[in-house]
C-alpha cells in the first residue's frame, strides 16, 4: 500500500503512525534503534504490504496494468489503491480527507528528530505539494506516476501506465471495493495482536 493507506490503518496512533510511514527507510537491525511502540508500526507496515500482495483483488489489479509496465504494476497499484480511498466515502466523510492530512503532517513534524533523515526530506515534500490530499484527483495521480517513475531505476514513462489506469478506471475501483474491507480489518486485528492496548487508543 501507499501512504495515504499506511497513514489512515494506523488508527489514530501517532507511534503506529511514524513506525508506519518510516518503515521502507529502515533496514535489518535499525528497526531496533526505535521506541517499541515505533516498531509496531513498523512491523505492521511490513504485514499491510505482504496482506496486499498476495490478496486475489490485487492480483487481479495488477493485470490491468501489467501490460505497460510489468513488473512495476505492484507499485503503480498501491498508489491507484490510495486514489480510490481518498474518493472513498465510506472511509472519509466530506472535508475529512484534508484535515486528516494536516494532522498526519503535524503528528510526523512531532517525531522530526527521531525520524531518519531520508525519511525527513521526503516528508517535507509531501507536506509541501500535500500528497495525501491530492491522492483525490487525477492530476495528483498523474504526479504520483511521476514520482515513482522518477525513482524507479529501470522505468522511466509513465504515460502508458496512466492511459491503461484511465481505460480500466472502473474494474480498478472494483478491485478496491473488493480489497480494502478486507485489510482494514486484517490491519486492526494485526495491531491488536503487535500492541494488545491498541483497542482502547
Amino acid at each position: 500500500m501507499n501512504y495515504l493507506a499506511h497513514a489512515w490503518l494506523s488508527f489514530g496512533d501517532p507511534d503506529i503512525l511514524a513506525g508506519n510511514m518510516i518503515s521502507d527507510f529502515v533496514k535489518g537491525k535499525k528497526k531496533f534503534d526505535y521506541p517499541v511502540r515505533v516498531q509496531n508500526g513498523i512491523d505492521l507496515h511490513r504485514r499491510i504490504d505482504e496482506y496486499t500482495d498476495y490478496h486475489p483483488a490485487t492480483k487481479k489489479a495488477k493485470q490491468f496494468l501489467k501490460e505497460a509496465c510489468g513488473l512495476y504494476a505492484g507499485s503503480f497499484i498501491d498508489i491507484v489503491y490510495d486514489h480510490f480511498l481518498a474518493n472513498d466515502t465510506h472511509e472519509f466523510e466530506e472535508g475529512a480527507l484534508g484535515l486528516f492530512a494536516q494532522k498526519t503532517y503535524d503528528q510526523l513534524e512531532a517525531f522530526k528528530k527521531l525520524l531518519p533523515p531520508a525519511f525527513g526530506h521526503f516528508l517535507f515534500h509531501m507536506r509541501n505539494q500535500n500528497w495525501l490530499l491530492n491522492y483525490r484527483s487525477l492530476e495528483g495521480i498523474q504526479h504520483s506516476f511521476q514520482g515513482l517513475t522518477h525513482r524507479a531505476k529501470y522505468f522511466k514513462d509513465p504515460k502508458p501506465v496512466y492511459d491503461a489506469f484511465i481505460a480500466s478506471y472502473e474494474e480498478l475501483k472494483n478491485c478496491y471495493d473488493l480489497f480494502f474491507p478486507n485489510l482494514k480489518t486484517f490491519a486492526f486485528h494485526e495491531l491488536l495482536y503487535l500492541r494488545p492496548d491498541s483497542s482502547n487508543t
